[in-house]
This record gives C-alpha cells, sequence and structure tokens, in this order.
C-alpha cells in the first residue's frame, strides 16, 4: 500500500494528521494487505545472490521487465525494483527480493497473486541459478559478505543505523508483513493496540531463522534478535500500553526520531540524527523548510513492531513458505475485522504494561513458543489465539479460515517452523546445509 498525499512547501501538523485519517474506510471496503521478502542464494553454493554478478539480481530484474511488460523503478539510474500497476517487486538491502501486493478483499487472491508471479520469476532465476528461499535470514552468508544494493537512501541507512545487529537486520533478513484497514481514529487505534499486544506471540508461532551462517544461532528467529539490536530510537513499541492513543501520540513518536536524511531535486541532504522532525518543523535544516514528503520519510524510516500510516501494517515476522504466510494473514484477519474477537483477546492478555511486553519480545527470539508470559507458556496463549481467529473467521462465514490450518499443524503441536528444522538438522539432515536451503527454497 501506498500513501498519496498532496505536495504542498509550507507543512502544517494539520496535513500530516490528514494522511491518517485519509485511510478511513467503510467496514465493507476492508482489505488485507501482504509484503512477501524472501532470500535469493547461489543455487550451487547457498551463498547469497548479489545484485552485481552477470547473473545477479539486476540482471534478473531485466530480464523479468523484459519478458513481463513490467516498468523499472530506478534510484540514479540503477534498477532496484519493478512496478506494473499496484504491484511492486522490490530489492531489501542486501538483494532481499520483495513482493508488495495490491490489497484484496480475499486470501484466496493474495495467494493467486503470488503463485501466478513465482511462475513468471522462478524459471527466470533458475536460469540465473538462483533459489529464492521462505526464510527468516541468509543461511550461509553473513553481511560482510553481503554488498549493499545500489539505493541512496540504504547507504545513507548503513551509515547511520546504531545497534550490533544492525547490519545483520539490513543485509541478512527476510521478513512477513501485512495491512490492515480501519474505520475512523477510534477503530484504528483499538486494532493498533491489539497487534501491538499480539505481536510477540506471533513473532514465536513463525519463528523461522535458527541456523545463520551455517550454524545453530542458539535462537529460534534470528531475525527477530537482529531487531532487538537495532537503533531502538526507531525501533520497538511505538505503542506505550498504559494509557490512551490517539494519532497525535503517533505522530509525536515519528517526530521525535532524530532525522536521518531529506531529499531535494533526487539528492539526498543528510542530517545525520542532528535533529528530530519538530526541530526541522520549526526551524528548517540547510536552508531547507519542511514540506509533506519530508514527513513521509520520516515515518517511514521509523521501524516499530506496528507502523501506522493510512493503514495498519503489522511487521514482526519470519519470512516463511508453506502456505504459512497466508495463515498469518488469516491470523490476524479474524481478530482485527472483529469486534467481539479484539475483546476476546483484551481478556485473554488481560492488564498489562509496557515493561512486561518489552521483557516478552526480548526472550521470544532465543525460546519462541517456550517463553513465559505472566507465568504461562508463549504456547499456550498462541493456542488460544488461533482459536479466538478461527471461532469468528468461521462465524463470518469466510473461507480465509481454512488457511489457519497451515499454522495449526504447527502451534497445536507446540512447534513453531524454526522446532521443525532444528529436529531436522540435528536429525536426518546431519547438519547439512543443503538440505535446510532445499527445504526451505521456493519451489
Amino acid at each position: 500500500m501506498n500513501i498519496t498525499v498532496t505536495e504542498e512547501k509550507s507543512l502544517t501538523y494539520s496535513q500530516i494528521k490528514n494522511i491518517y485519517e485519509s485511510g478511513y474506510k467503510e467496514e465493507k471496503d476492508f482489505k488485507i494487505g501482504l509484503e512477501y521478502e524472501r532470500v535469493p542464494v547461489w543455487s550451487d553454493c547457498g551463498q547469497a545472490a548479489d545484485y552485481y554478478s552477470p547473473n545477479g539480481i539486476c540482471n534478473f530484474l531485466r530480464e523479468f521487465a523484459k519478458q513481463e511488460n513490467w516498468d523499472y523503478i530506478t534510484d540514479n539510474s540503477e534498477i532496484i525494483g519493478l512496478k506494473q500497476f499496484h504491484d511492486t517487486i522490490t530489492l531489501e538491502p542486501g538483494c532481499q527480493i520483495e513482493f508488495s501486493l495490491e490489497p484484496q478483499r480475499k486470501i484466496s487472491d493474495i495467494e493467486q497473486k503470488v503463485q501466478e508471479l513465482d511462475s513468471q520469476i522462478i524459471p527466470i532465476l533458475d536460469t540465473l541459478g538462483i533459489k529464492l528461499l521462505n526464510y527468516g535470514v541468509t543461511p550461509v552468508s553473513t553481511y560482510q559478505n553481503i554488498k549493499l544494493i545500489p539505493k541512496k537512501r540504504y547507504h545513507i541507512m548503513a551509515k547511520y543505523l546504531w545497534g550490533i545487529l544492525s547490519d545483520v537486520m539490513m543485509r541478512e533478513t527476510a521478513g512477513l508483513q501485512c495491512t490492515f484497514d480501519f474505520k475512523d481514529e477510534e477503530d484504528a487505534i483499538k486494532k493498533f493496540r491489539i497487534a501491538n499486544i499480539l505481536t510477540p506471540f506471533v513473532t514465536a508461532m513463525f519463528a523461522n531463522s535458527p541456523i545463520r551462517g551455517g550454524v545453530d544461532t542458539g535462537y529460534k528467529s534470528f531475525r527477530a534478535l537482529s531487531w532487538l539490536n537495532t537503533d531502538n530510537e526507531r525501533c520497538g513499541f511505538a505503542y506505550n500500553f498504559e494509557s490512551d492513543y490517539n494519532f497525535d501520540d503517533y505522530i509525536n513518536y515519528t517526530m521525535e526520531a532524530p532525522m536521518l536524511f531529506i531529499n531535494r531535486e533526487n539528492n539526498p541532504i543528510n542530517i545525520n540524527g542532528a535533529i528530530n522532525f519538530k526541530e526541522f518543523m520549526l526551524g528548517g535544516y540547510s536552508h531547507n523548510n519542511a514540506e509533506i514528503d519530508d514527513y513521509l520519510l520520516q515515518a517511514n524510516l521509523c521501524f516499530p513492531e506496528v507502523r501506522l500510516r493510512n493503514f495498519i501494517e503489522i511487521r514482526n515476522h519470519d519470512c516463511c513458505g508453506k502456505n504459512l504466510q497466508y495463515a498469518l494473514l488469516a491470523l490476524y484477519k479474524g481478530i482485527l475485522y472483529n469486534k467481539s474477537a479484539i475483546e476476546e483477546i483484551e481478556d485473554l492478555i488481560g492488564k498489562t504494561d509496557i515493561n512486561e511486553f518489552s521483557d516478552l519480545r526480548y526472550s521470544i527470539p532465543r525460546l519462541a513458543l517456550d517463553a513465559k508470559f505472566k507465568n504461562h507458556f508463549v504456547k499456550d496463549y498462541a493456542k488460544e489465539i488461533i482459536k479466538i481467529s478461527e471461532k469468528y473467521l468461521k462465524k463470518d462465514n469466510l473461507e480465509d479460515a481454512k488457511y489457519l490450518d497451515y499454522i495449526k499443524s504447527y502451534t497445536m503441536n507446540n512447534k513453531c517452523p524454526a522446532d521443525e528444522i532444528l529436529s531436522n538438522w540435528y536429525g536426518c539432515w546431519n547438519k547439512d546445509i543443503r538440505k535446510l536451503i532445499h527445504h526451505t527454497q521456493t519451489l
């Protein structure tokens, strides 16, 4: 989903707030969206495929655009993605390939679109000797051996973002993100709150990145661990769990984050954290005054667990395949689009505070479903979350309920995808990285 706002030269707070208010929709028009990242690796060795090689990702984009009539997305004349109507294929910093698809009412329509695109891109990747992995982190290569793609924004981010695993997050990881609509501010904040509450539990359910650099890391989601160690001024929870919350609070959160850069005439002007957006609006920077595009960039350079835009974006899930990507959509849809389901989740989790959720967030990457929250295992909460979602999907006679079967096969057996991988890793795979790559590749 993309935010579109009329450009103005003199930015006002009301224009900023209008970004969020522009998302109001009637319930009958609610849709769901998917952003689906995957790791490309060389078929012969499992190392991360790069942008620049003769058979690399840049030439994949060229060939796909030529065969399927997609338009280039460029940065300083470098190809960094493709677009066709409302769908895009873009590159994350380390060449991870992301589908960002036009939102749909039914999950089956999203599944059909992914299958269609895969049927087009995979033959091209095969000829180049590249496989796409449904996995949360590059299994062999580490960030020291992964070059950034030629996108100016990513190079600025790489120099600025602090945290001992920020380079891992940028260059190695792949995730699933999903988006949901709201009817007004009250509805948006209610869903925003519940999405923040659910995120640690769902992160655990879909944990899928235990093997990195060819070894067991001791973490079931190394991708989630990398986010814990990336720039806490713009990551983590944007919601405080304890008091009333509204659009103004979220806008304040984005405006207090240090600024990285602004764009003028297609060129970045580095700010490098010298001021935040409030200060920029008040006094400008280097003879430049704040514009609406500057705020959109600033908000997009904040990476909370759940992001508010003119929709709700839930971000913290490892990339998974085998239809788990659609189970993720179904899980959230059954809850966020039903008022009674939201109330049941509130009752299930009970009164809590930011410290409890922060502690949970830090235990999830290592333990996943075996982490504890309020003296109960996360797996016990996860089972109830699935039951609530399934009940209301079926009550609303939605065919989307069938997709929950894919995650139920794990959660109801006290497992996440990482548990299956680790069992095989120390069992029939005998620590053979090729077996992991075969298990996770997009077939």
